[in-house]
């Protein structure tokens, strides 16, 4: 166990090194690149500058420490990790050539580095992963562990640790009283009673405890004998079979609180920095695009079939409030332009609409909800009433979806739930990944979205009509 111990702080000292190079590699590439007109004021002393650069480093590991080796990561996760830690490492060296008056002089090689360093370290960021997930699917860098109880709950916890190697879990086998289970088992190694001298005797770094909570003696027996021989405890709760959700644990003084929901964008500073973005992208778009395709495609429409250009229409927004959503109209003016959807072939669509769908344009009016504060560029999409009190009462989770703004875009959207919903099912498939956004939003899965609904609309999308 101890050399396994080493061998994971090895990994970690390795990640640290790896950073380190590639950060002085771009700083030193960056700095021959630019030259002499934009980096003389450190020209002659560049290698004093190039240490402080690397102590901003060891400070920046302080606000985003490496996470890289831990058995669960994802690659999203890694990337935000790495820009996060590239701005840190940026603002506190920018802060430190201020202080040495030559900070000014230096906002171009800061700027040009910064961007180098961004892409460059995510990229390093990734390949470290996933080289680590390759090191361990050949069994290496594993930790041993033991599962305390084989009920269902333990069982999925095996098929989750033993289908992906990468891991990094080498599974010695179950504890339980039940002797039944025995022949059941992929490896029975004894009752509770042997759970202590098996992990002493195989030196085991994690125990996963799964027993029910009728089994606190036994819980809290495990627990003291963990934290004695310094092995790492984790406990399953019992619940889990019924609520199949991510969960947060929060503290109520000495008390222990589980939310059943993680919601990123609770937080105040992720708030603003979604809002600041919603601000910005609406206001670029608003100022430049969306006027030259009003006077164009305003023509189009009037030509099309008598009515307005915009289509208005009463949806539902944050917390369920109602606010008024625009289109360009893509539909000759109906009476059931509230409470029927656009089907295939729908016979209301005008030639222009039925492009205009097809690739997006309709929506472009949005960025008026968007900087008004009614809507955001990526969330779940807004829906008519009528639908918000049809399928509200049928889908058990269809609420939560307005826990944020609606978005021009979404989750849903470009993963194939865009367009019409012709069965109840489609329309759970749909809350479901809404509901996923809510509970996994990140700035960049919404630059990611950004990204997929741009390429899709230049491609195409079989269900946009």
């Amino acid at each position: 166990m101890v050399l396994n111990k080493r061998h994971g702080y090895l990994i970690r000292w390795l990640i640290g090194v790896g950073d380190m190079f590639v950060l002085n590699f771009v700083f030193l590439f960056v700095f021959n690149l630019l030259g002499y007109t934009y980096t003389h004021a450190i020209a002659n002393n560049h290698r004093e500058v190039l240490l402080l650069l690397n102590f901003c480093y060891f400070f920046s590991l302080y606000f985003v420490p490496v996470q890289l080796h831990l058995s669960v990561v994802f690659i999203d996760k890694i990337v935000q990790r790495a820009f996060s830690l590239v701005t840190v490492l940026v603002l506190l060296f920018a802060t430190c050539l201020i202080f040495l008056n030559v900070g000014d002089l230096m906002a171009t090689f800061l700027v040009v580095y910064y961007v180098v360093a961004l892409v460059s370290f995510a990229l390093w960021r990734v390949f470290v992963r996933l080289s680590l997930k390759l090191y361990r699917r050949k069994g290496y860098n594993f930790k041993r562990v033991v599962i305390v109880g084989a009920g269902k709950n333990g069982m999925e916890l095996y098929q989750v640790m033993k289908d992906d190697l990468s891991y990094g879990f080498n599974i010695c086998g179950f504890f339980d009283d039940n002797i039944a289970l025995k022949d059941a088992l992929p490896n029975y190694l004894g009752s509770t009673k042997e759970v202590e001298d098996y992990v002493l005797k195989h030196e085991i770094d994690e125990i996963y405890c799964t027993l029910p909570g009728t089994n606190d003696g036994k819980i809290v027996r495990l627990l003291n004998f963990a934290e004695k021989h310094m092995i790492r405890f984790y406990i399953v709760p019992e619940f889990y079979r019924n609520v199949k959700k991510s969960m947060v644990m929060e503290m109520m003084e000495s008390i222990p609180l589980l939310t059943i929901r993680r919601e990123p964008l609770q937080s105040m500073y992720n708030r603003c920095l979604k809002r600041a973005f919603d601000l910005l992208f609406s206001s670029v778009v608003l100022l430049t695009i969306y006027p030259i395709l009003y006077v164009i495609l305003g023509v189009l429409i009037k030509l099309s079939s008598p009515g307005p250009i915009l289509f208005r229409q009463k949806r539902t927004g944050l917390y369920g409030r109602d606010f008024e959503c625009f289109k360009f109209r893509t539909m000759r003016v109906n009476a059931e332009a509230d409470t029927m959807q656009a089907v295939k072939d729908d016979p209301r669509k005008t030639r222009i609409g039925n492009f205009l769908r097809k690739s997006n344009l309709d929506e472009f009016p949005q960025f008026v909800n968007v900087f008004l504060g009614d809507m955001s560029v990526v969330g779940p999409r807004p829906h008519m009433l009528k639908h918000t009190e049809q399928y509200s009462a049928l889908i058990d989770k269809y609420m939560v979806r307005h826990l944020v703004k609606p978005g021009v875009t979404g989750w849903a959207q470009v993963t194939g739930y865009r367009g019409e919903t012709k069965t109840l099912e489609q329309m759970e498939g749909r809350v479901k990944r809404d509901v996923w956004y809510i509970e996994n939003w990140t700035f960049f899965l919404d630059l990611k979205i950004i990204i997929v609904t741009v390429l899709n609309m230049f491609k195409g999308e079989k269900n946009a009509y």
